[in-house]
């Protein structure tokens, strides 16, 4: 990936042997977010119940009930980024033994941590993988879950494509993520403040439509419902079945 920075990460069990241990790591993860999502103490801390909907005003149970319920028993989904709390296990419920859920992250940490998460689900793969070119073919669905707030702007149009090509015809990709909540919504200061010191890469993801990102937006239905007076977003994007011209990208 083009401006990495070249990162030793220590690994550990099937991690290590599946992944390599010096892995290019995008400049603005290691700058931005190496506290929250690099740092193996932070990741216990963070990774719990209680901070994760405290974090989103209480709101996690039910913006992981939305993204789940875009999907199915027996399908084949992608989703791109390890999450904090349950989100990984309740896709991995929702397409159930006859299914696959594809977890891909760019920091092996995340990758081990997350195969721990999910080791009672055989039906679950976590692996190294940049979100803008995930690999592993088509799939019936994908979730992008609080991803794209976090990666710059320039960043965010090849991950919303990395992902928009990995959706078979008559698949779909569900991003839920943050909103610009209404102007009187009492949490608009706080998280105002929240983006300019904590979310630097927020204020370029609310201020447009995610489907402004997409190079090949007609080739997708898309709709948008918002939450939490307007703080959260969930956009899904449909492709029609038929798409003759749509490409597997190479599996991994």
């Amino acid at each position: 990936m083009d401006g990495a920075l070249n990162v030793e990460i220590t690994v550990s069990g099937e991690a290590q042997a599946a992944d390599t241990q010096s892995v290019g790591l995008p400049d603005y993860l290691v700058k931005t977010y190496a506290w929250a999502y690099l740092r193996p103490a932070n990741i216990v801390v963070l990774d719990n119940p209680f901070v994760v909907n405290a974090i989103l005003w209480g709101n996690f149970r039910r913006l992981v009930c939305l993204a789940c319920e875009e999907f199915a028993y027996g399908q084949r989904i992608l989703q791109a980024a390890s999450v904090y709390g349950d989100l990984s296990a309740r896709l991995a419920e929702t397409v159930g033994s006859a299914g696959h859920l594809d977890v891909v992250d760019i920091a092996p940490v995340q990758v081990e941590h997350c195969r721990r998460k999910l080791a009672s689900y055989p039906q679950a793969r976590v692996r190294v993988a940049d979100a803008a070119a995930p690999g592993g073919g088509l799939y019936d669905g994908v979730c992008c879950f609080f991803l794209l707030h976090e990666v710059p702007d320039g960043h965010k149009r090849a991950v919303v494509d990395g992902l928009l090509n990995s959706v078979r015809p008559g698949g779909k990709i569900v991003f839920v993520d943050y909103h610009q909540p209404i102007a009187l919504h009492p949490m608009r200061p706080v998280m105002q403040a929240v983006f300019r010191w904590l979310e630097p890469f927020a204020n370029g993801l609310v201020r447009r439509q995610i489907e402004e990102f997409a190079s090949a937006r007609d080739e997708f239905s898309w709709s948008k419902s918002t939450y939490f007076g307007g703080l959260y977003q969930k956009v899904v994007a449909v492709r029609p079945l038929a798409d003759p011209d749509v490409r597997a990208p190479a599996s991994a």
